[in-house]
């Protein structure tokens, strides 16, 4: 079924016999398989094809549901990679998730990496790992719904509003198991990670820097439109909230997505 002949931009293999369509050079592309052939080989292409199943790219923007994977641990794999990168060669790293990346390659990246859909590129040519840091800040900062968005304001209550700290940490458990399963693992897989960064002498990045980073990221607002003034106001109980909750023990998270953590890290 082929469309019209076109120029071929990239040079690309010919479906029928293989050798390369140079640029420039005429060709037909079939508009149910996307098969791309020399037009003297047209005689030769199968009478029957069949379509070919369409790469979906990630939204650019959307619940953290979206981006997560069919089978559980439901972390998206953006996530996975980006954690994955920064523990191979980031924990010897002054200021981790402190120091920012350059703006432009961060955003091209992400641009990147949400085209790509599941079928990541590799993060090993990001030449500063600041800007692989600063492509998982702004993927988490960029969702619909912060990470610990539902059930509202019930975490930040948990963590916040209860003196008591036992009943604060008991409660805190409760509303975190609650959270959507996607942000729930996502949220555990993270923490996990943190802890690791605020372990690393050279990072110089404890709980207490990690939560002032993250926050903001990660915890949501009082409100659904919140003023300059509420945002200020919000600022120091969203960095107790992510201190809270690294405050967690480390078994407590691994409950979420530790049994199968092998399946998080990418072949």
């Amino acid at each position: 079924d082929p469309v019209p002949p076109l120029q071929v931009i990239r040079p690309e293999p010919c479906g029928v016999c293989g050798s390369r369509i140079r640029f420039g050079k005429t060709a037909i592309k079939c508009c149910q398989c996307q098969l791309l052939l020399h037009t003297k080989c047209q005689e030769q292409c199968p009478s029957l094809c069949a379509p070919r199943p369409h790469h979906h790219a990630w939204p650019r923007e959307g619940v953290l549901a979206d981006f997560a994977p069919s089978t559980p641990p439901l972390v998206p794999a953006l996530v996975v990679q980006c954690v994955t990168e920064v523990e191979m060669r980031g924990l010897t790293e002054t200021g981790l998730y402190r120091v920012p990346g350059m703006e432009q390659l961060v955003r091209e990246w992400k641009r990147k990496l949400l085209r790509a859909g599941a079928a990541l590129p590799a993060l090993s040519s990001v030449t500063d790992i600041h800007v692989v840091c600063g492509v998982l800040k702004d993927f988490l900062r960029g969702l619909k719904e912060p990470l610990t968005a539902s059930p509202l304001t019930l975490l930040p209550g948990a963590a916040t509003d209860i003196p008591d700290e036992t009943a604060s940490d008991t409660a805190l458990r409760h509303v975190v198991s609650k959270l959507p399963p996607a942000n729930r693992d996502t949220l555990a897989f993270l923490m996990l990670h943190l802890l690791r960064v605020s372990h690393s002498p050279d990072c110089k990045m404890d709980v207490l820097n990690l939560s002032r980073v993250f926050g903001p990221t990660l915890v949501g607002h009082s409100s659904a439109n919140p003023t300059p003034l509420a945002i200020m106001e919000d600022t120091p109980r969203q960095c107790k909230v992510v201190a809270r909750l690294l405050s967690l023990p480390p078994s407590f998270w691994r409950g979420f997505v530790g049994t199968e953590q092998e399946n998080l890290v990418p072949v």
